[in-house]
């Protein structure tokens, strides 16, 4: 593991995840919010990236809000096809987590497809399921967003207890119709990891081909309507020192939905959430509130989990580990591997 332990290196990550401005000279902005030069900036980005401490620099984009349907997956796979099972769910493009944890459902992962999919979301799902081998799979699609927005406290100043107000929910989506064509090439140019030089969007306009002012306003359009969360560094959590993800799942009430956003509410209040939503339940699986902590360690997370618990009074609740990390990358939006997954596949 490579914790970061310097102070400067600490403050730039902070500044980094918060977001980069789309200005012709980022980089010197950044360095003027945490007290570094523009090559400053650029050396010890280039560092901490082969440090392999920051996984890149781009748009983090709002899956829905582009179109696509998308789903958390539980899967109970038996441990002899494990290895068999996490293969063909790694091979489609829209699997951008694949997790082992320490639950009888064992396997979870998260799928997107786009909305020019043949089969949709269910059917893929199905799909996964039968080639998987899986003993049982169950979708777990979010029901209600109440916080989606990870930043991991490289500098160490944050508490279990903290509270702040969510950077990103439900009512951050004001946006619903199809993208257009500039749009969608908007986002293929965007989530590739920025170029370290100087003058980084000033390339992202050409290769738009766009003036620099037409694409820094489509970059505005998109954070307005929601359609791109930010646009920002994705660090390497283990590298960074975060050793440890939990996912808290709560049993929430099951026929009183004012009171069950409330306590998302609640949960996605604490700043060391990094997810919180609302998924369905099934008879075998009563928890229908999530939130996603990371820590440095097992104990951090459960002093965040112990603090939600004391603040909802919610009883009935587990911890699920990531044991073995199989797939985290970002979804690549608008490709044709997505295309070409379903001809193969189906």
């Amino acid at each position: 593991m490579t914790a970061v332990t310097h102070s400067t290196d600490a403050a730039l990550l902070n500044v980094l995840q918060d977001g980069v401005d789309f200005t012709e000279r980022p980089f010197a902005d950044l360095g003027n919010r945490c007290g570094l030069t523009e090559m400053q900036v650029l050396s010890r980005i280039t560092a901490l990236k082969q440090k392999k401490v920051i996984r890149q620099i781009s748009a983090i984009f709002d899956t829905r809000s582009l179109g696509y349907t998308s789903s958390l997956v539980a899967a109970k796979i038996p441990t002899g096809l494990l290895d068999s099972a996490v293969s063909v769910i790694n091979s489609h493009p829209g699997v951008s987590h694949n997790y082992l944890r320490n639950h009888e459902f064992n396997l979870w992962y998260t799928l997107a497809v786009p909305p020019t999919s043949r089969l949709g979301l269910d059917r893929t799902i199905d799909l996964l399921h039968r080639l998987s081998g899986a003993e049982s799979t169950r979708p777990l699609p979010t029901l209600r967003l109440f916080k989606i927005g990870v930043h991991f406290d490289v500098a160490g100043t944050f508490h279990p207890g903290d509270q702040a107000a969510p950077s990103y929910s439900e009512s951050s989506r004001t946006e619903t119709r199809p993208l257009t064509a500039d749009e969608i090439e908007f986002v293929r140019v965007m989530q590739r990891d920025l170029s370290l030089v100087p003058e980084p969007f000033v390339a992202v306009a050409e290769a738009l081909g766009m003036t620099f002012s037409a694409a820094a306003e489509m970059h505005a359009q998109f954070l307005t309507t929601g359609r791109m969360r930010r646009f920002s560094a994705v660090l390497h959590h283990r590298k960074a020192g975060f050793g440890a993800n939990a996912m808290g799942v709560w049993a929430g009430p099951q026929n009183d939905p004012d009171a069950l956003k409330r306590l998302g509410e609640t949960m996605a209040g604490f700043r060391a959430v990094s997810h919180c939503y609302q998924r369905p339940s099934y008879p075998e699986w009563p928890y229908n509130l999530f939130t996603m902590v990371h820590g440095k360690n097992e104990d951090d997370c459960e002093h965040t989990l112990a603090a939600i618990a004391e603040a909802t009074g919610i009883t009935d609740r587990l911890a699920l580990y990531s044991t073995r990390e199989f797939k985290k990358v970002r979804v690549k939006y608008f490709t044709e591997d997505e295309t070409r997954w379903e001809h193969e596949m189906a």
